[in-house]
């Protein structure tokens, strides 16, 4: 046994879930967080009638979401 085996600690990587899309693989996290912030986009536009409040809370939903699927992945 050689002394790089015996002091590997790290984890394996795991592999999160993918969807090709244009000869590109994109992480499910980020669709569903692109989803989101366009669904929240359209309700809050429409119940409300203000494009901007609705930009802004799509945009808002969509950067949460989007770190906090970075953020398991990453862990």
């Amino acid at each position: 046994m050689t002394a790089s085996q015996t002091l590997d600690t790290r984890a394996p990587v795991r592999a999160g879930a993918e969807v090709d899309i244009a000869g590109t693989p994109w992480p499910v996290f980020k669709l569903e967080a692109l989803g989101a912030g366009v669904l929240s986009l359209l309700v809050v536009a429409l119940v409300l009638g203000s494009l901007q409040a609705g930009v802004l809370l799509g945009a808002a939903v969509g950067a949460v979401l989007w770190t906090r699927g970075w953020w398991r992945t990453a862990r």
